[in-house]
């Protein structure tokens, strides 16, 4: 493994692009584009010399607004008492800027997933293209195999997921189909009768859908509008396609399968349409810190716009490759017509796959993929945000260049209406936004591309950004297709910004903290008041425990509840069971209700609860209460750290403490380091505590990771474990770290581990 300094490069104008780098922008990037090689790397150079000297000037903003909160924290200990003053010293500062009095954002071409629908979406590391299909595939999926296979039904009673003669569990079946019918007489209501027992399903001659009922006669929809199409005959078909709440239901029957033959109507599933859009990650979900990671999570995202990107999979003794799905195609319901010929049928086309979002990193990383000579003569390494991109964007016009005809030959389209849709994550305050704004328009001049072809996902995770949303959203109002809240990040951030306070309450208090309810809050009124609704996604976070799903049914419908036209889950399964809160509210009815509110109005109370710090004057914590809380912050950062930093895995289901698996990125591990260093800091406990404990937890990790082939132990080895150190850094040299992001340490030490290899 080559290092930064031995990697081998290809000079380009004031560039030292990495070999393989170059290579694969020259060989499989440009190629099919329409931009030639010498136009992009001319363009790329001159976008870094202006562009990369302004990321760096925001990079020193923050510092010097972090060294000013730090100091007034120390002179004014303890909660907030004095909220005028605070805010007086906050704009005094620059870090509280005017509100802009009437925001309404701009942005156009904007496909339906985000700007009409609403439903659940995934979050997948792009390095991993098993994860990446089966995310972008989810876009339909069996809801049947999600209640079968979950806790959402209860094992007792005889209706295990394994029968007595192993296999399938009729039994557990029959409460699977009866939850489904129900699902069904919520969703598409017959005239009279249930959909429970139902005997059969056909497309009358006039178009409509008739339903043969348990107790005898038949019966059609309430709304007959509900019908949109099928597959099959008319009088027999295979699949019966409904709408409700802007998401389609598709009732798949066929009498030859093991359940469809046991099923009075022969119905076999009920697939649902659920990850209605997907973000492929690059960011906090990855390891990702040299060109060769850079390339094959390229290489990912080039192959999912063209279609070509395969895994071959493994199951039940059998190989097979998955890809991409097709659309899915339906016979338009309609009435017969004496003479017509199937040629005379219209068809119905549903996008297969989940709209794709590609997560950019921040501005905070640099990369050495490329080196560039600075204006002063100094080779520096280049900022990631300005590599993703540029490169990114690139790829991308693979799928702009993509038609209608193209789809209809069967080819893979993302965005039907010529967008490329980046999440832009960790921007502090408009400026921040204002900056990514300018990039992208400046790549798009480079390639050729139409103004705001380039649309924004804005994550509302950092504090600077949360109390200044409206002039973020201002800073960007032609190119926003989504906000999102991110509670772990935002939490780091909050502890970090206000290290100096004092102790922050313990971690699982902090979200039934004020600031908390104010920013979800917050991010509602505000994007509302800047008019996403019917334009953009409004989104909130992610269920973290996959294997909890009948908790995630009671809890996640308070997310279209609040007015979120999406919100985060875990698995395609989680997408699947998640769609059914969005057939319980219709977000579009929440978000007219809630404009009516004026969030101008608003805003002091909001600021207030935004600006209100978790920080206890007395932490008067049991011993024991203390060391319940490093055991769980511990035993968390090393379960992540030492996959993160000895395999290169950015996201993984890591155990916790008690062996629930959570879904663990960058951003739990940000939150726990963050409140380990806040504790240490403030002499809640000492150094001598968090080593013992970190020391105690690595044997708890290793034995979780005991069925690991590549694991490598760090108990009896924290000298020389790799990731043993690095996770004792991220909490020892926690106050250090720039806005206490982890990136740099953890990419310091995967280096030396990629290095050593």
């Amino acid at each position: 493994m080559s290092t930064a300094s031995s990697t081998p490069r290809t000079p380009v104008h004031r560039l030292q692009v990495a070999t393989v780098l170059h290579q694969f922008i020259e060989e499989k990037v440009l190629p099919g584009t329409g931009v030639d090689a010498a136009t992009f790397w001319q363009g790329f150079d001159a976008l870094i010399a202006d562009l990369a000297p302004k990321n760096i000037a925001l990079l020193a903003e923050r510092d010097r607004l972090q060294t000013e909160l730090d100091a007034w924290h120390k002179a004014n200990p303890g909660p907030i008492t004095d909220m005028p003053a605070y805010k007086a010293f906050l704009e005094k500062i620059g870090y509280l800027v005017e509100q802009p009095k009437k925001v309404k954002i701009t942005t156009a071409n904007v496909d339906s997933e985000l700007s009409k629908q609403a439903g659940p979406q995934l979050v997948v590391p792009i390095t991993n293209a098993r994860y990446a299909l089966n995310a972008a595939n989810a876009r339909w999926g069996s809801l049947y195999d999600a209640l079968y296979g979950t806790d959402v039904l209860s094992e007792d009673k005889g209706c295990e997921k394994i029968g007595k003669k192993g296999g399938y569990n009729p039994k557990r079946g029959k409460k699977v189909i009866e939850y489904a019918r129900n699902v069904l007489d919520r969703t598409a209501p017959l005239k009279k009768g249930s959909h429970v027992g139902s005997t059969g399903y056909r497309i009358s001659k006039t178009g409509e859908l008739v339903v043969s009922l348990a107790e005898g006669g038949t019966s059609k929809l309430k709304d007959a509008a509900q019908l949109v199409g099928y597959q099959g005959e008319a009088k027999a078909p295979t699949s019966v396609l409904l709408a409700h709440n802007g998401l389609h239901l598709d009732l798949i029957i066929n009498r030859d399968t093991v359940i469809g033959k046991s099923d009075a109507a022969g119905v076999s599933d009920l697939v649902l349409e659920a990850a209605l859009s997907t973000i492929l990650d690059l960011e906090d979900s990855v390891a990702v810190v040299d060109a060769d990671d850079k390339v094959q999570a390229y290489g990912n995202w080039l192959g999912i716009l063209q279609g070509t990107l395969t895994e071959e999979l493994s199951k039940g003794g059998k190989t097979f490759t998955r890809g991409l799905n097709p659309d899915r195609v339906y016979n338009a319901p309609q009435a017969e017509v004496s003479g017509a010929s199937a040629k005379d049928q219209k068809k119905v086309t549903l996008h297969g796959r989940s709209l794709m979002f590609l997560r950019n990193v921040g501005h905070l990383m640099t990369n050495p993929a490329i080196l560039y000579t600075a204006a002063d003569g100094e080779v520096r390494e280049i900022p990631e945000g300005i590599l993703d991109a540029m490169v990114t964007t690139t790829i991308s016009m693979h799928d702009l260049q993509r038609t209608a005809k193209d789809a209809a030959a069967g080819k893979v389209r993302n965005s039907r209406k010529g967008s490329v849709y980046i999440v832009k994550p960790k921007m502090h305050g408009p400026a921040e936004v204002a900056f990514a704004d300018e990039l992208f328009s400046r790549v798009e001049q480079v390639l050729g591309l139409p103004a705001s072809t380039v649309k924004l996902g804005i994550m509302d995770e950092e504090r600077r950004t949360s109390v200044n949303l409206k002039a973020c959203i201002a800073a960007a109002e032609s190119r926003v297709a989504f906000i999102n809240t991110g509670f772990l990040d935002r939490t780091g951030d909050e502890m970090h910004s206000a290290m100096q306070a004092g102790a922050m309450i313990r971690k699982g208090d902090m979200k039934s903290s004020a600031w908390i309810s104010s920013y979800e809050r917050n991010n509602v009124l505000v994007g509302l008041s800047c008019g996403l609704r019917g334009r953009a996604q409004i989104g909130k976070g992610m269920w973290a425990m996959p294997d909890l799903m009948r908790a995630m049914l009671e809890q996640k419908i308070a997310h279209p509840k609040a007015g979120a036209n999406t919100a985060w889950v875990p698995s395609p399964t989680g997408a699947t069971l998640h769609a059914l809160h969005y057939h319980q509210v219709l977000v579009s009815d929440v978000q007219k209700e809630l404009e009516k509110i004026n969030a101008n109005k608003e805003r002091d109370a909001l600021l207030t609860g935004l600006l209100t710090i978790p920080v206890t004057a007395t932490p008067n914590w049991s011993a024991a209460e203390k060391q319940q809380e490093l055991d769980n912050n511990a035993q968390g950062i090393l379960g992540y750290v030492v996959r993160w930093v000895d395999q290169g895995v950015g996201c993984s289901k890591v155990p916790d403490i008690h062996n629930i698996g959570l879904m663990e990125d960058r951003a739990t591990l940000r939150i726990s380091s963050q409140h380990m260093a806040n504790w240490l800091h403030h002499g809640v406990v000492s150094k001598e505590q968090i080593t013992e404990t970190f020391e105690r937890m690595a044997g708890v990790v290793d034995q979780q990771n005991a069925g690991d082939p590549l694991y490598q132990k760090m108990a009896g080895n924290f000298g020389t474990s790799m990731a043993y150190q690095a996770a004792c850094d991220l909490v020892f040299k926690g106050l250090e770290q720039p806005s206490g992001y982890t990136e740099p340490l953890l990419h310091a030490w995967r280096l030396k581990v990629k290095a050593a290899a």
